[in-house]
């Protein structure tokens, strides 16, 4: 019989509390909530730009987070890039489900520009093309490039705090930035970038 006191949730890793959430332990899962709300929530607003709808969506997300905690997999990337990944899920099931509501038919694509951007002016309109060429070549870029930009522009994290998700050195992290960036820019048309 083992009877060694389990250490405080605050204590440990997100992984070793995703775990924990795994057998259904609350306060372990309170903890990952406290540690991922704000950036879920900033992530939510960005893509709804209403406040309501926003909370809304996380707390959707960590309803089924909750209920889903043994789905998280370590070995496919840290506890909060899976937190903001089920949280723009979310968002797109919402806006769709008020569409179908609505009566109207609307493609995958068709849903995130609309959550992205809202219909309205010429200058919406360019910025909703530019935001679905700079997603293009996002996806063109290496996995551990596009990692460390999405963490840092869509998750709001420093570098430090990316180092530290990923188990990596901050020179590495600003390495893969660089890098990544640079090629974002030269994808996007930006020919000085490419005399740099």
């Amino acid at each position: 019989m083992n009877l060694r006191p389990r250490p405080d949730p605050l204590a440990l890793a997100d992984e070793d509390l995703m775990e924990r959430v795994r057998d259904g332990d609350a306060r372990a899962f309170e903890v990952v909530f406290e540690r991922h709300a704000d950036a879920a929530f900033s992530l939510a607003y960005r893509m709804c730009g209403r406040r309501a709808m926003a909370e809304d969506v996380v707390q959707e997300a960590f309803l089924s987070l909750w209920r889903s905690g043994a789905r998280y997999d370590r070995t496919r990337g840290s506890v909060r890039s899976w937190v903001l990944g089920v949280v723009h899920n979310r968002a797109i099931d919402l806006f769709r489900r008020d569409t179908v509501r609505a009566g109207k038919d609307v493609s995958d694509d068709a849903a995130v520009e609309r959550l992205q951007a809202p219909e309205g002016t010429e200058a919406e309109a360019l910025r909703r093309d530019d935001a679905t060429q700079v997603r293009g070549a996002l996806q063109q870029l290496p996995d551990d490039q596009r990692q460390v930009i999405e963490l840092a522009y869509f998750g709001g994290f420093t570098h430090t705090q990316i180092a530290e998700q990923l188990h990596l050195p901050a020179g590495t992290v600003k390495g893969r930035m660089r890098l990544g960036l640079t090629k974002l820019k030269l994808s996007l048309g930006d020919p000085s970038e490419a005399m740099s």
